[in-house]
């Protein structure tokens, strides 16, 4: 694959300072001369699998129709007004997840995963506004793009898709193979086929506050320890049964304000969170895996490298994979950062490293986690 341009003439730090989160970016030939990374027919069949999440969006005679995988067929390609969107496409080519990681000037932690739809002619999904930040690459064929910034998200209501209701662009681009549109979340836009057409989107991870209490307080369950039961031996008669005794509140009151989280608490469960595989991905094993000391002395040599579908985190003294978490010593925190941040390592770093990393590295190996390198 060639080397990036992406943001154009300005640098990660000008893009987040001046466009992340604030304002949309026309980035022309992003990547020159892009061409698709999987022909249409390779897209259709992942979208028969029923570990990958696609949708069918077709319009016909002013009527919306939205199906969802897996897709067993597709109207044919001189039928125009349909898209096919395939989600994580990045989980299973090697091509499309080295795009996707061409963005790692953005935390991983943010990083989602790269969708590509193909529409023929008019082809769309109407307009709509993502609660992310999204890059939108051109790939094949052109898509003209409008868009704009408006605070009215009403929706027309009794469809299958959240379309606005009232739409008001105030600018319009043509995307060319190569070309790329940033759009920061909640920015209404509809783009239009003009003729065949492929769009790689790049989508960000935006957790709401209410999923993420909900999910924490679950996970907090495990930890937290309150000794006892309630008593009241000072309990006096009363002539009102039906009511809950204010003693009663105040004791409960004062036992649960004893259920405390710390930082550590917070980090570990976001990396946990965060890590977690969706719930279509699978991890499979190597059909005839090596033996510890094989797998040792060919890691030595070859190296090692995640599996696409692995997300691996660290902070502090924490490390998290696949949604497990464990703490790691000095000795073992540079390797195990350095594969989370390169999502490889070479041979001379397998051979350095400990015991105890050596032992991870075979049985992440083992679950699939992990691959010797080619």
């Amino acid at each position: 694959m060639k080397k990036l341009t992406l943001l154009g003439d300005i640098t990660p730090a000008q893009f987040l300072s001046e466009y992340w989160h604030k304002k949309p970016l026309l980035i022309r030939q992003a990547v020159p001369g892009f061409q698709p990374l999987l022909p249409v027919e390779a897209l259709a069949e992942l979208a028969t699998k029923d570990y990958v999440e696609s949708r069918l969006v077709t319009l016909t005679g002013g009527q919306w129709d939205l199906q969802h995988g897996p897709l067993t067929g597709l109207p044919p390609r001189s039928q125009k007004e349909w898209t096919m969107l395939v989600q994580g496409v990045n989980l299973h080519d090697a091509r499309a997840d080295a795009l996707l990681r061409q963005f790692r000037f953005i935390p991983d932690a943010r990083l989602d995963d790269l969708m590509v739809s193909f529409a023929t002619d008019g082809g769309g999904v109407g307009p709509h506004f993502d609660s992310y930040d999204v890059f939108l690459l051109q790939a094949q064929g052109q898509r003209r793009w409008r868009i704009g910034p408006q605070k009215n998200l009403d929706l027309v209501e009794g469809l299958p898709l959240k379309i606005l209701s009232k739409f008001k662009p105030t600018e319009e681009f043509v995307l060319e193979p190569g070309d790329m549109l940033y759009l920061p979340p909640h920015y209404a836009h509809d783009g239009i086929a003009i003729g065949d057409c492929q769009t790689y989107s790049i989508g960000f991870r935006a957790p709401a506050y209410q999923e993420l209490g909900e999910a924490f307080l679950q996970f907090m369950c495990d930890s937290i320890d309150l000794p006892g039961i309630y008593g009241d031996p000072e309990l006096e008669p009363t002539t009102k049964p039906a009511e809950i005794p204010k003693h009663m509140l105040a004791t409960v009151a004062e036992e649960l304000n004893k259920v405390r989280f710390t930082e550590d608490d917070v980090t570990i469960f976001l990396g946990e969170y965060l890590s977690e595989p969706k719930h279509n991905v699978f991890f499979k094993g190597p059909e005839k895996p090596l033996t510890t000391e094989r797998f040792a002395q060919t890691a030595a040599k070859k190296g090692v490298q995640l599996s696409l579908k692995s997300q691996m985190f660290y902070r502090g003294k924490n490390v998290f994979i696949n949604g497990e978490s464990f703490a790691i010593g000095k000795a073992d925190k540079v390797t195990l950062e350095t594969l989370a941040n390169s999502r490889a390592l070479d041979g001379a770093a397998v051979a350095a490293a400990s015991e105890d990393v050596l032992e991870a590295l075979y049985a992440w190996y083992h679950d699939g986690w992990l691959e010797l390198a080619q």
